[in-house]
């Protein structure tokens, strides 16, 4: 008789106004939840396995995942003869992911049709996969099982979370975006969100692939990045604004040197003359913090050509205004906003987070002056994310900072599968930088701006 215990039954249905949650197995490689039997041969062969690795602590990982299956298959082989082929795959899985990545989840962070894994609680696990939520079958042991998941993320890259500091905001090696909440603040138990970042960076001919732009919008963008245009990408939480801008940075030159501020290192650049920043949060005594605004602050005195920020969410917009008004042309930043205009209404609202009593009118000159094209992303209903407003920040008319889209996305309808359609146009207007472009030795076609494509 089978070891596992298949009885489980998720008969609840969640549903939200955007997605269905079910339950479901992903790639194969998901393990059903264990009977008591199996949990004591796993906690047998992980403490065994501990014990063996202790021996040799010098072996690099490679040959400890060697190790740990050679020595695996021959304590299942000795104690757990009676279980399936299958079973006994499972079992040595379980150990493998417990002692060299991060336990039962591992095997969604490894699927790479996942963008999105997120923990509610030890035994609720939920994952996005081509842009909608589902429930997975997958569940760690209890609460400790959770909390030891967590420290393994952070404690690497010096961040702490415990009930003195129960929040936390990490990356994982290969830059994916980790948040984690433990109780007192969450109720039901410790909560783990992960934003999955490719190991292989997107680029413009991937986001044209997926319909996020089209061909001649990334030829658009792409000029306004060499030729050191200031640009503002705004969208919703999970619109794909990191992975856009990291597809614009790509643009800037080689030969320009690239300063990078961020609270958790995602950018993945491969210029060379580049310097990463990294914000840092208090420690145990509540000092040493190191926030964005100090780190935009300490950029301007290192030299950059560009000055790339990851996300501006507070006063720090005030210094990276200012860097933007003087010489420091070519910045980039994402800012959270639900159109071009909401954006440039936050970054008001920020500047006034700096401390200084200015006036609005004052505040509005800078932003009209600093920031030349703002790039609006958003998640569809569909779970697609697409580029929906291309807008040119144009300067005041009297007390109002007037834009003009250059480029949209229109919405026609819904298909039989339930996707989204549409189409890009141009609104048929030459953006008033376009005599700039040429002037740097780019052609700029008349096709671009040609109104409907």
């Amino acid at each position: 008789m089978s070891l596992f215990n298949r009885s489980l039954k998720r008969n609840e249905e969640v549903s939200t106004q955007s997605t269905q949650v079910k339950d479901v197995n992903v790639a194969n490689r998901q393990l059903p939840v264990k009977a008591k039997d199996f949990r004591e041969l796993e906690t047998k062969l992980h403490n065994y396995l501990v014990d063996e690795i202790k021996r040799h602590p010098s072996q690099n990982d490679n040959d400890k995942k060697t190790k740990i299956k050679e020595l695996g298959e021959a304590f299942i082989e000795l104690e757990a003869g009676r279980l399936t082929f299958e079973e006994k795959r499972d079992l040595l899985s379980s150990v493998e992911y417990e002692l060299l990545a991060y336990g039962p989840i591992t095997p969604l962070l490894e699927d790479n049709t996942i963008s999105e894994v997120m923990v509610n609680g030890f035994d609720e696990i939920y994952f996005e996969q081509n842009g909608k939520i589902l429930r997975s079958s997958l569940a760690f042991r209890d609460e400790d099982h959770v909390r030891r998941v967590i420290e393994r993320i952070v404690s690497p890259i010096g961040r702490r979370v415990d009930e003195s500091s129960p929040m936390v905001d990490a990356r994982l090696p290969n830059g994916s975006r980790v948040n984690a909440i433990i109780p007192p603040l969450a109720l039901k138990g410790s909560s783990l969100t992960i934003r999955k970042f490719s190991d292989t960076p997107f680029s413009i001919d991937d986001l044209v692939r997926y319909g996020t732009l089209t061909r001649d919008m990334a030829e658009f963008l792409e000029l306004c990045v060499k030729s050191s245009l200031n640009i503002f990408i705004s969208g919703g939480t999970g619109s794909g604004k990191t992975s856009t801008l990291n597809v614009l940075s790509s643009f800037i030159p080689n030969g320009e040197r690239i300063i990078t501020i961020e609270d958790a290192a995602e950018l993945r650049l491969f210029q060379e003359n580049l310097v990463s920043l990294e914000s840092r949060p208090p420690n145990i005594e509540g000092q040493g913090q190191i926030t964005i605004r100090d780190l935009v602050r300490n950029a301007l005195r290192m030299r950059p050509d560009r000055i790339v920020v990851g996300e501006i969410r507070g006063a720090e917009a005030l210094d990276m205004l200012q860097a933007m008004n003087t010489g420091h042309d070519g910045s980039l930043s994402t800012g959270h906003a639900n159109s071009p205009r909401d954006m440039l209404a936050r970054i008001e609202t920020m500047v006034m987070m700096a401390g200084y009593e200015l006036p609005v009118r004052a505040i509005r000159e800078q932003v009209a002056n600093a920031i030349d094209l703002i790039v609006h992303q958003a998640r569809l209903k569909d779970g697609t994310r697409k580029i929906t407003h291309v807008t040119e920040v144009l300067g005041m008319e009297g007390d109002t900072l007037v834009l003009q889209d250059l480029f949209v996305f229109n919405e026609t309808g819904i298909n039989s599968d339930g996707k989204i359609e549409g189409y890009y146009k141009s609104t048929g207007i030459r953006p008033k930088f376009a005599d700039q472009l040429e002037l740097n030795g780019f052609e700029v076609p008349s096709s671009w701006f040609s109104g409907d494509w």
